[in-house]
């Protein structure tokens, strides 16, 4: 290649670069122009954005200041409208006030001015007590002289006989009160306890409550004894009891709490002496045949009260209890034929009230079974007696009347009250319990004694075994009225100072007589 063409070649190049600087150049310039005005109006649009959002921000502040001036003018007329209406309230409170405060000045100068004219009036009326006082003196001073005795000694006087009218009215009015209270269920009773009594007076047997046996000889009780005291070792242990040999001649003596244990031992004892062989086998062989023998016989006398109490249907272990009371005794009164009576009494009683005779007897009969029981039960015999027959099956009534005849429990049936009524009955007539000689001359004294020490009594006797007291008063110093409150009184005394089974009836005699029981 020449140089020429070498030159044109770097000329065109040359050329051409520059040819491609300059459109580069042009379009550089278009692009950059394109670019502001597309920044101008990006500017713009933006610009006008903001204007129009600042238009919309103060219009919508305007509304919210607008909302809230709007609410707080409300709020201020409504706190305006309370303060005016709490203003009024407190000015018609302040009238008020001002006005009851004129009245209490009102009031309390009237209140002063009665006080000025009470004090004129209290001066007036202290000057006229005063010359009545001297009056009344003078009057006094001459009353005196007349009556011959001083204002006290009247005045003592005038209490007396007020006291004595007050105690004459209480006596009559108490009477009368009675009277009508009592008049029906006075005449009732005595009618059902006297056909009660009338159709049943049982025998009554006074039983020991130690078993004595009778020996053939003195010689039997070394035998009973044993050598080196081994037999009554064996026969205490085997029957349970306390065998007694002292120098009582031709005696030995039981003692035991258990009734039925007492009568088998009484039994062995027997058999031993008519058999004559004495030793440990056969006290024991003995005393089971003895034990089965009495079984049968409480068995017996079980049956025989059912019998003759007209009833049916007693377990054999009830027939057994009831059997072992003809072995037991209280107050030397035989409590099997106490049962009896107690039975008879209720079924009367419960005939003449209309109600079902044959529970009555039943629950007579079974009262006091308990005795029976062995002392290891814990619990009064009324309790224990009610718990026993409930086992074998009795009427809920009849062990009720059972457990609550000594109140034990609180009687909640006529059968209960019936039962302890025929109870009382039958246990405090006259000469049915026995009672030592010395204690009854004691406390029939006691009684008698303590009649005497009222005012106005000049004699007294206490009779009925000491169940009765009759009171003799001297007429000019007690009226009839005054009667029934001393006999009261001494029964009311009685009762705080003594102790003593049943009850006993205060009877004051004058011209009238008045009766007061001590329960």
């Amino acid at each position: 290649m020449t140089t020429e063409s070498m030159l044109i070649a770097a000329l065109t190049f040359v050329v051409g670069a520059v040819i491609a600087y300059v459109v580069s150049l042009g379009k550089v310039k278009n692009l950059n122009s394109e670019k502001e005005k597309e920044a101008q109006n990006i500017l713009k649009n933006a610009e006008n954005a903001a204007n129009e959002t600042r238009r919309s921000a103060r219009l919508d502040a305007k509304q919210i200041i607008s909302d809230e001036r709007e609410a707080l003018d409300k709020e201020y007329s409504k706190r305006t409208q309370s303060l005016q209406d709490q203003e009024r309230t407190i000015t018609k409170k302040e009238i008020s006030l001002d006005q009851k405060t004129e009245a209490k000045e009102r009031d309390l100068k009237e209140i002063v001015r009665k006080e000025e004219e009470l004090n004129k009036e209290k001066a007036q009326t202290q000057i006229e007590r005063g010359k009545l006082l001297e009056r009344q003196n003078d009057i006094s001073e001459k009353l005196e002289k007349v009556a011959g005795m001083t204002k006290d000694e009247a005045k003592k006087e005038l209490i007396q006989v007020m006291e004595e009218d007050a105690r004459v009215d209480a006596a009559k009015m108490l009477k009368r009160i009675e009277d009508e209270a009592n008049e029906d269920a006075e005449k009732r009773a005595r009618r059902i306890l006297g056909i009660a009594l009338q159709r049943f007076a049982g025998e009554f047997v006074a039983e020991q409550t130690i078993a004595s046996v009778e020996l053939p000889g003195d010689e039997i009780k070394g035998r009973l004894i044993g050598r080196e005291g081994r037999n009554i070792r064996a026969f205490e242990q085997i029957c349970g009891v306390d065998l007694i040999i002292d120098d009582t001649p031709g005696m030995v003596i039981i003692s035991t709490f258990n009734v039925v244990r007492k009568q088998v031992a009484k039994l062995t004892i027997e058999k031993l002496i008519a058999d004559g062989r004495i030793h440990p086998a056969k006290i024991e062989e003995f005393h089971d045949k003895s034990k089965h023998e009495l079984e049968l016989r409480l068995r017996e006398l079980g049956e025989k009260a059912q019998m003759e109490i007209g009833i049916h249907g007693l377990h054999p272990e009830i027939l057994k209890m009831l059997g072992a009371l003809n072995y037991r005794t209280s107050y030397m009164q035989n409590q099997y034929q106490h049962s009896l009576e107690v039975g008879f009494l209720c079924g009367a009683m419960a005939a003449e009230l209309g109600l079902n005779v044959k529970q009555a007897r039943r629950a007579g009969l079974l009262h006091d079974i308990g005795k029976a029981i062995d002392a290891s039960a814990e619990g009064s015999h009324a309790v224990v007696g009610a718990d026993f027959i409930k086992k074998y099956g009795e009427d809920p009534d009849i062990v009720h009347a059972v457990r609550a005849h000594h109140e034990d429990v609180k009687p909640e049936t006529v059968l209960a009250h019936l039962v302890m009524a025929a109870d009382a009955l039958s246990g405090a007539r006259p000469g049915v319990r026995k009672f030592l000689k010395e204690s009854y001359v004691s406390r029939v004294a006691d009684i008698e004694n303590i009649a005497n020490s009222f005012d106005g009594v000049y004699n007294t006797y206490a009779i009925s075994a000491g169940r009765e007291i009759r009171v003799l008063v001297e007429n000019d110093k007690i009226s009839d009225e005054q009667t029934v409150v001393l006999s009261r009184d001494i029964a009311k005394k009685i009762e705080e100072e003594m102790s003593y089974p049943g009850t006993i009836k205060v009877s004051v005699l004058r011209e009238t007589r008045a009766v007061g029981i001590a329960k």
